[in-house]
């Protein structure tokens, strides 16, 4: 390699370093855009009655910022509040296994060698059990930190919706000449699919707060609104998420009275999550990229790794934009586009692409006439 090309691996490198040192602020930034995807989207559908985009634009934020206040004012203290209680009832119900599981050995007619065992480890893991509870949602601690980041990303967001195609050349720029026209397209299909992401995962996640909400106000489970609530955030998660949900409210229903409401609290969760599943998640998201449940599931397990909590939350999002990156320009642009000239020989001849012969401005068939001749000749 010459002086020209180590220089050019060694930047290359110390990009990838700098980006992946600075991944957190990456993600935060990707977190603006989609929600200046979404106030765009939200303007452009203004505009359609006849509204200016000058108007439309400033309407939709305004409303959005309104609807936040509203969300901070009305349901986050009472969420906290109850979301703390139900952290302290869920580490109280933990003290007390060690002691059921006694009273369990104690009342059997016949002795379980292995009841004897559970208590032992119960015993010995009660502070790291403790921990865990205490530290399981540990990000809600750094008030300051969160609502820094929040305020960072509702800037950016709305700097972005403000002029997005300023941002978007700007971006473009940092592509080959020869490319850009197509890597556009791909960033249309991005957003559109992003877009209705939003409104598919939006609506799951406000049918399963109302379904929950009600189903556990006729069970009479306590602290309903933080149950439901998180079932719905973390309806954000799929796969993990609504495993997650359910066991805050089945340890509250075993600790009450009434022990049996457990079981229905269980088939409650089953019932929601098979109609949002079957039928609602079908119906809104028709046109969203699918993706195969492995490929789901790897990917939250790499962004959760990569980023925390924040990737875990946005790595179906990640996911469906890496997708159709990969699908538009590693599959169809390069990998679909390389033939192999049937020769006799074992020489294999490589042909132009047609996505580069159109973005050079190239006629199509002039190329391949010209490649047919390559064949010819060897």
């Amino acid at each position: 390699m010459k002086l020209g090309q180590w220089l050019g691996l060694i930047c290359l490198i110390i990009s990838f370093y700098i980006l992946w040192q600075i991944r957190q602020i990456l993600l935060l930034i990707f977190t603006a855009i989609i929600v200046a995807i979404a106030l765009n989207s939200l303007a452009r559908r203004v505009e359609q009655y006849g509204t200016p985009r000058k108007f439309a634009l400033p309407a939709v934020i305004f409303a959005f910022l309104l609807l936040a206040i509203l969300f901070f004012i009305g349901i986050v203290p009472p969420f906290i509040e109850q979301f703390s209680l139900l952290i302290e009832l869920l580490i109280s119900g933990f003290e007390r296994l060690p002691e059921f599981v006694r009273q369990l050995e104690t009342d059997l007619p016949f002795e379980l060698p292995s009841l004897s065992m559970v208590t032992d480890w119960l015993a010995a893991q009660n502070a790291t059990a403790f921990g865990i509870f205490r530290n399981f949602f540990s990000f809600f601690n750094d008030t300051l930190q969160i609502l820094l980041q929040t305020l960072l990303v509702l800037i950016l967001s709305i700097m972005l919706a403000v002029n997005p195609a300023a941002y978007r050349d700007a971006g473009l720029k940092l592509i080959p000449s020869f490319y850009r026209r197509r890597a556009d397209d791909i960033l249309c299909e991005c957003e559109i699919a992003l877009v209705n992401w939003m409104g598919g995962i939006l609506i799951s996640s406000v049918f399963v707060f109302a379904l929950s909400f009600i189903g556990l106000s006729v069970l009479g489970i306590r602290l309903v609104l933080a149950h439901a609530l998180l079932a719905g955030l973390l309806n954000f998660i799929p796969n993990i998420g609504p495993t997650l949900s359910v066991g805050s409210p089945i340890l509250v229903a075993l600790l009450s009275p009434d022990p049996w409401k457990a079981i229905a609290v269980f088939v409650l969760y089953i019932i929601i999550q098979n109609i949002e599943s079957y039928w609602l998640t079908p119906t809104v998201m028709a046109r969203q990229v699918s993706l195969l449940p492995a490929l789901t599931l790897a990917a939250q397990i790499f962004f959760a790794t990569a980023f925390g909590f924040l990737g875990l939350l946005l790595a179906l999002p990640l996911a469906v934009v890496a997708k159709i990156w990969l699908q538009e320009f590693l599959i169809k642009d390069i990998l679909d586009q390389w033939v192999e000239s049937p020769l006799r020989s074992s020489v294999a001849v490589t042909v132009l692409p047609e996505a580069v012969v159109a973005a050079e401005g190239l006629d199509v068939q002039t190329v391949a006439e010209g490649n047919e001749g390559t064949s010819e000749e060897i």
